[in-house]
């Protein structure tokens, strides 16, 4: 009995020795300091502490150091962080990229012609209060804290988290423990003029490293017995570093911070410097290496670190991405110009409906281009054991604009845009637009439109477009120039149509309406008839578009597709002969990525008239490059300007991109076509080719839209045509 009860006394002697040691063990906290693109270093040293087997029960952070600790906190492993963040898109990170399959197509059309956007109100322009709202980074981080997006409690998550903002409005620290997890992550990482600031209840924070960018204090407050820091921040510039008045502020802004590392580096138990000099907080580009630096600073301190350890590296589970979710419900906030339809017809997707993490990204990038929000953050909440998406939104309080564009190409010459944009100007959701073009040749648009969303959208549109060409004709068309093979032209077309249209299965654009068309040609060539036409035309007209390009000029993926009808009922008839008509028209490319910066489009296209006699003002008329293309004109290699026409024609061509380097081009370029009268009816629509021709072309992008050369010849002619378009095309 004594032998028993002498071996339960050691036993129980043992497991209180076993638990006040396992107990004792010292509970470690992460300090993570900010510094933009730098703090991709964390990933590294928190690899490294995984492999030496350090346990961290609490995590802080800052600007960057709030993203990484964030994540991580939130259950994903460094190995997992590192793929993440070395597949990101550095120009999105830092910019609101808003992929052009999520523009409307009015959107697009205004976000493709205009080089610089100003806010315009009380008759002065303003400048936007920060470069990107960075919608890039809140849908990254929201999609990433799926698991963990019903959470309110920080001390919640896997790993206890602590985060750091300032207030904009007093300037004082700002200390982040609760709420909607990606809204506090990036309000710590609002850096001041890069990310407009974010709203969280009643403050607007921005970037934390204002006013504490290494919350070492906070993380000894949630119980750490051991601290280990990673900093990443520069030290204060010699004077031939800094260069500029932007370099004197970031001097002057690092002083405070500078002098409080001084303490917070003596309280810290482990500290990593790693060497990162030469990196800057946009370096993003360059996060594969500045990674890799984190972790050969932590490694250099390896057995330290295995000495906090377990005894083996830590395995922490993997964090499954989910790529769709449920939505029960949407509740909208913040709503007063615009309408609840129009905010879902944005985002694409209505409550009671499953979505994937793709579509809503793409959502969310379609309400923020339109410019209407100057916020806009969401989150999910549990209700009735279903998902409700709940999306805050702050409505611009800018509702005028100025715009402008440049251009220039061999048939409209040079030109000037100026835009003044309206929004709500007469009724919710509503957006007035006018381009006043001034140059070689004056031409004007005007649109009016109302955005339904899902529901049925009305607009008026109306242009001007006025030139002056010499036209050559090689084919038995042109303008019907009695005979002669060569006239100076003057061209004026004044259109002014009125529509209604809607979104058809989420993708395709429908819509139909009424058109009134003032044509007049003229040439001075020509003493018998200097007229062809001046006559007045009313048409209904319906169409469907579909258009997933990812660019417009050099596009690297998307389908394209347009059909058109019009039916021209009423004519004032200058020349006497009009009877009712219809053209029908069509156009279907695709381009695909071959490999890497080698791209292939494919494009065909076909247009006929029906009726007993179409208008030869109305023929399609083929020839140049460069121009915006209105009525029935087309760009075709080989020809000059207007070179080919007839009632139909049929056009296919393969274009071979590579962008050899960043944003520049070089392409080569077929095209083949039938033209002339009737082809339809003649069976030679789809006989081989009558015209060919070939451009070899070099191109780059800018900010003004693009520069291009095209040299351009056809095999039947022989006669080569150089052609030099330089801004977006209008």
């Amino acid at each position: 009995m004594k032998k028993l009860i002498l071996l339960l006394l050691s036993l129980s002697i043992f497991g209180t020795v076993w638990a006040q040691e396992k107990t004792a063990k010292p509970k470690v906290g992460v300090v993570l300091s900010g510094g933009g693109a730098k703090g991709l270093a964390h990933i590294g040293v928190l690899k490294v502490l995984e492999e030496a087997g350090v346990e961290i029960s609490y995590i802080g952070g800052t600007s960057m150091g709030a993203i990484v600790g964030g994540l991580y906190a939130s259950g994903y492993s460094a190995k997992q962080l590192d793929s993440i963040f070395t597949t990101l898109d550095a120009d999105a990170m830092l910019g609101d990229f808003t992929p052009r399959d999520s523009k409307n197509f009015f959107e697009k059309r205004n976000d493709e012609i205009y080089a610089l956007t100003l806010p315009f109100e009380n008759f002065r322009i303003g400048f936007p209060r920060a470069f990107s709202k960075g919608l890039y980074n809140y849908n990254t981080i929201a999609r990433l804290t799926n698991n963990v997006r019903h959470l309110r409690d920080f001390n919640k998550l896997p790993i206890p988290f602590v985060c750091i903002a300032t207030d904009i409005e007093t300037g004082k620290e700002v200390v982040l423990r609760e709420g909607v997890l990606p809204d506090a992550i990036l309000a710590s990482a609002a850096f001041p003029s890069l990310y407009t600031p974010v709203e969280i209840g009643e403050r607007l924070l921005i970037d934390g490293g204002v006013t504490n960018n290494y919350p070492i204090e906070e993380v000894k407050a949630m119980g750490a017995d051991v601290v280990i820091g990673v900093d990443v921040q520069d030290p204060l510039k010699t004077r031939e570093q800094i260069n500029g008045a932007t370099g004197v502020l970031l001097q002057i802004n690092n002083y405070q911070m500078i002098q409080k590392m001084e303490a917070k580096r003596k309280e810290t138990d482990i500290y990593i410097k790693p060497d990162i000099l030469g990196f800057t907080v946009i370096s993003f580009d360059e996060g594969r290496t500045i990674i890799d630096k984190g972790e050969e600073a932590a490694r250099k301190i390896l057995n330290t670190l295995k000495a906090l350890g377990v005894g083996h590296s830590i395995e922490r589970p993997k964090v499954e991405i989910k790529d769709s979710l449920c939505v029960d419900q949407v509740r909208i906030s913040g709503l007063h110009k615009y309408t609840r339809s129009y905010v879902l017809g944005k985002l694409n997707f209505k409550p009671g409906s499953k979505i994937s993490y793709k579509d809503l990204d793409q959502g969310i990038t379609s309400l923020n281009a339109t410019q209407n929000f100057t916020s806009i953050t969401y989150n999910f909440q549990e209700e009735n054991g279903a998902d409700t998406f709940r999306l805050a939104l702050t409505e611009s309080p800018i509702s005028s604009f100025i715009k402008f564009g440049l251009h220039y190409d061999g048939l409209y010459k040079s030109a000037v845009l100026v835009n003044y944009t309206h929004k709500n100007l007469l009724l919710r959701n509503d957006v007035l637009s006018v381009d006043a073009i001034l140059g070689d040749n004056f031409r004007y648009n005007f649109d009016y439109y109302i955005d339904n969303g899902f529901h049925i959208s009305y607009g008026l549109h109306s242009y001007l477009s006025t030139f002056n060409k010499n036209v050559r004709q090689v084919s038995d068309g042109g303008f019907k120039l009695l005979g002669v093979d060569a006239v100076n032209i003057d061209f004026t077309d004044w259109t002014n149509q009125v529509y209604l249209q809607t979104i058809f299965a989420h993708r395709f654009l429908i819509g139909g309406g009424l058109e009134y068309k003032h044509i007049k040609v003229q040439s001075e060539t020509i003493d018998i008839e200097p007229v062809f036409d001046n006559s007045d035309y009313l048409s209904a007209y319906g169409y469907v578009k579909f258009d997933s390009y990812d660019d417009k000029y050099f596009p690297k993926e998307g389908w394209f597709f347009s059909g058109e009808g019009k039916s021209y009922l009423v004519s004032s008839d200058y020349t006497g002969g009009f009877d009712q008509f219809s053209i029908i028209k069509g156009e279907l490319s695709t381009v695909k990525r071959i490999y890497k910066g080698l791209t292939i489009e494919a494009q065909s296209e076909m247009g006929f008239a029906l009726g007993n006699e179409s208008v030869p003002t109305f023929d399609f008329i083929l020839g140049g490059y460069g121009y915006q293309m209105t009525n029935n004109f087309r760009h075709f290699y080989g020809y000059d300007f207007f070179s080919m026409s007839g009632n139909s024609y049929i056009k296919g061509a393969l274009t071979l991109d590579w962008e050899f380097y960043k944003r520049y081009h070089l392409n080569f370029a077929g095209n083949f076509a039938n033209v002339g009268t009737n082809l339809l009816d003649e069976g030679d629509m789809f006989s081989l080719p009558s015209y060919t021709g070939y451009a070899f072309g070099v191109g780059m992008e800018t900010i003004i839209g693009p520069i291009e050369i095209k040299h351009s010849w056809s095999p039947e002619t022989t006669d080569h045509y150089t052609w030099v378009s330089v801004g977006f095309w209008f």
